[in-house]
C-alpha cells in the first residue's frame, strides 16, 4: 500500500505516476460518465469532481457519483447487469 488516506478508508490509489491518477483526466471522465448515463436515459445530476480529493498528497482524483432516487438507481442496476450477461456469454 503506498499510504494511509483518511478520505478513502484506506483505499490504495495505484502508482502516483499512474495515467488513471491524472488530475487534468478526470474532468473527461465525468463528461464520459454522463454521456454513457445519458445513452441510457439515465441522468445522476451529483456526478462531478471530488474536489476534496485534490487536497491529497498526492492528489488522488475521484469521481462523485453522488446520491439518485430508486427509480434511477435500478435503472442504473438494469443496465449494468444487462452489460455483464453480454460480457459473461462467450
Amino acid at each position: 500500500m503506498h499510504g494511509t488516506y483518511g478520505h478513502d478508508l484506506g483505499w490504495d490509489p495505484g502508482p502516483v505516476d499512474d495515467p488513471g491518477n491524472d488530475p487534468d483526466d478526470v474532468q473527461d471522465c465525468v463528461s464520459d460518465l454522463r454521456d454513457a448515463l445519458a445513452a441510457h436515459g439515465i441522468t445522476l445530476p451529483s456526478v462531478g469532481v471530488e474536489l476534496p480529493a485534490f487536497a491529497a498528497r498526492p492528489q488522488l482524483p475521484l469521481v462523485a457519483l453522488g446520491n439518485c432516487n430508486v427509480d434511477t438507481a435500478r435503472r442504473l442496476a438494469a443496465v449494468l447487469r444487462t452489460a455483464w450477461r453480454g460480457e459473461a456469454q462467450p
